[in-house]
């Protein structure tokens, strides 16, 4: 399936320069370059601890209410009694 890829011109010089030493196409190279990124990724997650998998999520979110752990009952009563009334 065809793909365009743009690139910049550092890159393409480097990109034919591969291409040319191990007597592929450009194509080919990206094709492998991609194959090799995609097992490295799957063994990475294979060995990695529920944290680590989530580590670039946590302390991402800011504002809102600190305590929300603490009262999470209190809040949820307030919550449903704020609907009732609007209702």
């Amino acid at each position: 399936m065809p793909l365009t890829v743009r690139v910049d011109v550092k890159t393409e010089r480097l990109l034919q320069r591969l291409a040319r030493k191990r007597g592929r196409t450009k194509s080919e190279v990206i094709r492998d370059a991609i194959g090799v990124l995609a097992r490295q990724v799957e063994a990475q997650e294979a060995t990695e601890r529920p944290y680590e998998k989530l580590r670039d999520l946590i302390g991402s979110i800011q504002g809102g209410p600190t305590d929300l752990s603490r009262r999470t009952g209190e809040a949820f009563r307030q919550m449903l009694s704020t609907r009732r009334r609007n209702s």
